[in-house]
């Protein structure tokens, strides 16, 4: 049978949950094979393999196009259509999977003639669902990379939407068009950065992903406040974006195993298989990358060379840790308090940013246990 891509539209957008029924509105209105050119990556074991649309066959490529997956466009900057074969390397721009774009969308609460500054265009597919219902005027959209950007712009154009887009740092925002009723974020961030604060309205709203070096995710809504604060709760959910790239981890220090200071471990490593686990482990350690190994895990500290890493011993876990930084400790104490809380899951969290620039992380409320993000 023939695939019609309106029926795959209608399809897509009736098996995703949402709260406003408008943005189900644009899933089935915006063709995202427009978006997707004539190949995308798909992972095979380590690497990643390009599909192209040429061998699969225009049929059971509408049919992969409209599945509610996120598709993989440029590995570590170079673009699907110009691998010359399976490559190995970071995911470096995807077209995100609709039900995450519209839960994102959902969870800002953005509605009808609302001004939204989208950071990272990407393909342009989550641009052109804003545009569908917010029109034209109402959508701002960023992206740090020229090429994606140039793409991003003809794909929306094919589209039939002519939002403004810019290409630049979308950490620094786009302030000619400021104050914005929302800012989404397509991208992680490690911490909020100022100027998205100062381009928001009050009472308006920062929609992101918190992420760093371990690539734990916090998805949170941030109301934004007259005294230059903002406040919100994290979502729970259990999704991640790419770092955005001046936030992406340095290069990883060369990694030998150090003996150290060796001590009984307090808690299991396998708390940090856990989401809300190595979220915490990432706020304790925040310029840490994490390993494991089929016998613990092993963190190393880009910016000291610290590491620690761990083994098991007896009937139970040992740590060994070399380096100005202690890691497994600060971990350790992080875990032991969220344990002691019964281990709620991340919706029990909630950050703060102060007027003085400092941002936090805290558990249960405001004024209970907290962990300071890199600024």
């Amino acid at each position: 049978m023939t695939a019609d891509p309106v029926q795959l539209r209608r399809t897509l957008a009736a098996a995703i949950p949402v709260e406003d029924s408008a943005w189900r509105d644009a899933l089935e209105a915006v063709p995202r094979e427009l978006f997707l050119d004539d190949t995308v990556f798909r992972p095979s074991g380590t690497q990643w393999e390009p599909v192209h649309r040429h061998t699969t066959g225009d049929d059971a490529w509408l049919r992969l196009v409209y599945q509610d997956i996120t598709w993989v466009t440029q590995i570590d900057g170079t673009a699907a259509a110009d691998a010359p074969g399976p490559l190995a390397g970071r995911p470096t721009s995807s077209s995100t999977l609709p039900s995450l774009i519209v839960r994102m969308l959902d969870l800002a609460r953005i509605r009808e003639d609302d001004k939204v500054l989208e950071i990272g265009t990407g393909t342009g597919y989550s641009t052109a669902i804003l545009c569908h219902r917010l029109g034209d005027k109402n959508v701002y959209s960023i992206e740090y990379d020229p090429h994606l950007a140039a793409a991003a712009a003809d794909h929306i154009h094919a589209a039939g939407y002519f939002p403004t887009l810019i290409t630049g740092d979308g950490l620094t925002g786009h302030k000619d068009a400021a104050d914005y009723d929302a800012i989404v974020a397509t991208c992680a961030v490690r911490h909020i950065p100022p100027a998205w604060l100062y381009q928001v309205r009050d009472g308006g709203t920062i929609t992101t992903t918190i992420s760093g070096w371990m690539l734990a995710s916090g998805l949170i809504r941030l109301t934004v406040h007259d005294d230059g604060t903002a406040t919100g709760h994290f979502a729970g959910d259990q999704i991640g974006y790419m770092l955005a790239r001046p936030h992406e981890r340095p290069p990883r220090p060369t990694y030998y195993q150090h003996p150290g200071n060796t001590r009984p471990a307090r808690l299991d490593p396998g708390l940090l298989d856990d989401w809300t686990g190595q979220f915490l482990a990432q706020l304790a350690a925040p310029s840490a990358e994490l390993m494991t190994t089929g016998d613990g895990v092993i963190l190393v500290d880009a910016a000291t060379g610290s590491q620690a890493w761990t083994e098991p011993a007896g009937n139970g876990w040992q740590v060994h840790q070399h380096g100005p930084l202690h890691l497994w400790d600060a971990v350790e104490d992080a875990l032991t308090i969220w344990q002691a809380a019964e281990a709620p899951p991340q919706s029990e969290f909630g950050m703060t940013v102060g007027a003085d620039g400092t941002q936090r992380v805290w558990l249960g409320e405001p004024d209970g246990p907290a962990w300071c993000l890199p600024v």
